[in-house]
């Protein structure tokens, strides 16, 4: 979370909220003081928030512009019209609706990364595991080097988790993220896979959580206090661009004149397989040297449709790249670039493809300095 802009700003707004643990580069948030902060934010802007919402089809005109989006929920089927969309689904859901070229995983029957379901655990003595726990904040006791002592206890407590590095992250007072499972080879897109999947890692998650309370001791009084509102999904679709982002620009270091952002995240490409898992261990980006690359702004507009931005790990890559970009630090930085962009094209009748570079950069400069935020 190392990038300029709206980054830093979300920082800034969470650390007058609530104690963040922090570093340079990352922190760990307190998800529901996360929630409420980017929904006043969204009011404050004006923007109209409509959840419990499913895009499930889009209108085309016959020059091949996305012209409308069909949503269904329980007030039913909706037509939202506008001159510019950003597809933020995560898994490029529009995109794909729209008719655009994807690539999922390492090839067209996956094998994808594996999906988690983070929870959110709670002990009254959380200075007891300061040996198990990990904090983002360098300066921190919490600051562990390996979670081998973690991995220890669930052995003591006859536990083998699904995902080979388990971890406790140490989030503020007694609250704490625990990652601990690993779901394969599953389809964003079938949701039935993805239900199955879900029930399979909350099942796992309260076995862990009973697992350790056994122990007693330091575990004494462990409480699970929720499980995500859904599954994390690491690797969804990668929608095509006028750019594709590669393993070849990470390996380079590669700087380009429209860059919208430079990750500096490493590959993080996680076991396919169980099998993956036990023998390779949980993480296989090893033989894999990046250097901060440049993401482009052409690599967030869709190449087979008009009028369509990405934002997101649903941007255009290919499967190395993807495992780098697609955290949240990037993904922030990204939706803030395709923002100012998309209200460019929008506000003065033109495509994404037709604004400069120099004027996206223009206009940003201008809000940061007229809010007196934290530009760059």
């Amino acid at each position: 979370m190392d990038k300029p802009g709206f980054n830093q700003e979300l920082k800034r707004r969470l650390a007058e909220r609530a104690p963040l643990h922090s570093s340079t580069r990352n922190y760990f948030y307190d998800p529901e003081e996360m929630k409420l902060l980017l929904e006043e934010l969204c009011v404050q802007a004006g923007v109209k928030v409509q959840l419990f919402t499913r895009v499930v089809a889009v209108q085309k005109d016959g020059f091949n512009r996305l012209t409308a989006v069909i949503t269904e929920s329980k007030a039913g089927r909706e037509a939202w019209r506008a001159r510019v969309f950003i597809d933020a689904t995560g898994d490029g859901d529009v995109g794909a609706l729209a008719g655009c070229r994807w690539e999922v995983g390492q090839a067209e029957a996956c094998p994808c990364q594996p999906m988690t379901l983070m929870a959110m655990v709670a002990i009254p003595n959380p200075a007891e595991l300061r040996k198990f726990a990990t904090s983002s904040d360098k300066n921190s006791s919490w600051q562990t080097v390996t979670r081998d002592e973690f991995r220890s206890e669930l052995g003591r407590a006859g536990i083998e988790p699904s995902y080979g590095l388990p971890s406790l992250f140490h989030v503020r007072e007694r609250l704490f993220n625990l990652m601990i499972n690993h779901e394969y080879a599953i389809l964003p897109y079938d949701a039935d896979a993805v239900t199955q999947a879900t029930m399979r890692a909350r099942a796992e998650v309260h076995r862990v959580v009973r697992g350790l309370r056994s122990l007693g001791g330091h575990w004494d009084g462990l409480q699970l206090v929720a499980t995500a509102e859904q599954i994390g999904i690491r690797d969804g679709r990668r929608i095509r661009g006028r750019y594709r982002v590669t393993r070849e620009d990470l390996v380079a270091g590669r700087r380009l004149p429209d860059a919208v952002t430079r990750p500096t995240f490493p590959v993080d490409i996680h076991a396919a397989t169980p099998e993956q898992n036990r023998i390779a261990g949980a993480t296989l980006n090893k033989d894999i040297e990046m250097k901060p690359y440049d993401i482009p702004l052409r690599a967030l507009i869709a190449a087979d449709v008009d009028g369509l931005m990405m934002a997101g790990r649903c941007i255009s890559g290919d499967f190395v790249a993807h495992a780098s970009y697609r955290v949240t630090g990037n993904a922030v930085a990204m939706g803030e670039a395709a923002g100012v962009v998309a209200a460019l094209a929008a506000t003065s009748g033109r495509l994404p493809q037709e604004i400069p570079w120099e004027e996206g950069v223009s206009l940003r400069s201008k809000l940061w300095s007229s809010a007196g935020g934290a530009g760059g």
